[in-house]
């Protein structure tokens, strides 16, 4: 029941607000229940080490847990972890306490905001956990309704067309998962992920379950050209869901990408990947010259994420260790910095009613904390060493240029130019925003950030500087995952 209690804590979390009646009450309860949830995890973190060096293996996942849900259809309730799914499940814990410390002040149907991103937390933990096909499935589609109602009742702007498209090319990428699981299904007749990766599955199948399941997935991870939704929808969504959508729903597109598609088709992974690699360069590319085109601080953070998913989807295509141990690196990273990034851009508006970098100008003069927040987290989305940007993209190019393929090499040397674009857009929103003269007199009386926004920025800065400056930690932490996705991989040739 210990992997379980991550999907029961959150719920338990929502039960407990639904009985609040005041403002303070609703606040102190979330909090509490993302606390739990982050020492949960700590708590799960120790014994996921524990157990792994006492068992010594390099394969399978740990704390287990497996009831027949439905027999019917051979369904399970089957979870479990790996290193790879302890780094999504620690990064969910962090974005989710720092979104309710960040949204601390929502006082418009607050018990609702609550509840909602609560039940994200649960449906992410559900999906990262899961081994069977199905309930992952399931978990994934549990988060797509709260996404919408966060945006369309809290969002700013065209937030009724941003909901509304962000849900259905969401569900247009569940409808391709679905039939690649029941293709996978009625192949295998199991919807277990390590029975499926046990089995032999002819290769002309695996091509043509391959592309609904690597598609699917990529609409969620901003797979190039289905990443649309993500502009839209990060630029309406209150600063609590931004941080959640472009640090945790990005990332279970990747994963699926990752851990279902690429590892359970290996040779349909390896015939696809010049496909993979050739549309992430495209979306790295594209992402930051169209970030460079912005000037709403939000749209720049949405348009650049889609270019550092792109070098995500870029590891994952290369399928190599280092270049996979690079994408899951950036999955982590992205999550951290744009969080970060969404939580300062918010900050900002909150104080100044503006996102447009022409309007604003000489903050740190005025609010300093915010200001030196903003500006690490756009060093960090550059690459700054020293931060978990440059660790993440820097294992993904190396792991990629062990690619030895002329396509290849070109596909790396292009993505590597996407560093200077984005030095040119972070830099010069850094610039125009927070540095110079103040450009508004108003601003010379914002107040700088409150308790609960400082308690939020430190938790997302500690793992970024940890992962920057002592990037072993977490490498190691997964690479027992990654050796068993390659020899998956080179067992199928």
């Amino acid at each position: 029941m210990l992997l379980s209690s991550l999907i029961i804590l959150p719920l338990l979390a929502v039960l407990a607000v639904l009985f609040c009646k005041e403002l303070k009450q609703i606040r102190v309860v979330a909090f509490i229940g993302s606390v739990l949830q982050l020492g949960l995890v700590a708590y799960l973190l120790l014994g996921y080490n524990i157990v792994g060096a006492l068992n010594f293996k390099h394969e399978g996942f740990l704390l287990e847990e497996d009831y027949n849900w439905f027999p019917f259809l051979n369904i399970h309730y089957h979870v479990g972890v790996d290193g790879i799914s302890m780094a999504m499940i620690m990064l969910t814990s962090v974005i989710v306490t720092a979104g309710i410390l960040i949204s601390w002040k929502m006082k418009e149907l607050s018990k609702e905001f609550f509840i909602l991103l609560l039940l994200l937390s649960a449906s992410a933990y559900g999906f990262f956990i899961s081994l069977d096909l199905f309930t992952m499935f399931f978990f994934l589609e549990l988060a797509v309704i709260p996404k919408y109602l966060l945006i369309t009742i809290w969002g700013s702007g065209k937030k009724e067309y941003s909901a509304m498209k962000l849900a259905l090319m969401l569900m247009a990428g569940s409808a391709l998962i679905f039939v690649g699981i029941m293709g996978l299904y009625y192949t295998t007749h199991s919807f277990d992920l390590q029975t499926i990766s046990q089995t032999v599955i002819d290769p002309e199948k695996q091509k043509i379950i391959f592309p609904f399941l690597f598609i699917g997935f990529g609409f969620f991870a901003a797979l190039f050209p289905f990443h649309t939704w993500v502009p839209d929808g990060h630029s309406s969504a209150p600063t609590a869901a931004s941080m959640f959508l472009a640090g945790i729903s990005m990332k279970l597109g990747g994963y699926g990408c990752l851990k279902v598609a690429t590892y359970l088709l290996p040779v349909a992974a390896q015939y696809y990947s010049p496909y993979i690699i050739a549309l992430s360069a495209i979306a790295i590319l594209y992402g930051a010259f169209a970030t460079m085109m912005q000037t709403d601080l939000k749209y720049i953070n949405a348009y650049s994420s889609v270019s550092h998913c792109g070098f995500v989807l870029l590891g994952i295509g290369m399928l190599t260790q280092t270049a996979i141990t690079g994408a899951v690196i950036q999955m982590v990273s992205h999550g951290l910095m744009t969080a970060l990034f969404f939580a300062a851009i918010g900050m900002l508006y909150e104080r100044t009613h503006t996102r447009q970098v022409k309007e604003l100008g000489g903050l740190l003069k005025a609010i300093p904390f915010i200001s030196t927040v903003f500006i690490i987290a756009g060093l960090c989305s550059l690459g700054l060493p020293g931060l978990s940007g440059f660790v993440a993209e820097f294992t993904v190019f190396v792991g990629s240029w062990q690619r030895t393929e002329t396509a290849y090499r070109i596909a790396t040397v292009l993505s590597c130019m996407s560093i200077v674009v984005t030095a040119v857009y972070i830099l010069r929103a850094i610039a125009s925003s927070v540095l110079g003269p103040l450009k508004n007199e108003h601003f010379f009386n914002l107040k700088d950030a409150a308790w609960n926004e400082k308690l939020a920025a430190v938790l997302l800065l500690a793992g970024i500087i940890i992962i920057g400056v002592m990037p072993y930690l977490l490498q190691n932490f997964i690479t027992d995952s990654t050796v068993n996705i390659i020899h998956h991989l080179n067992g199928s040739k």
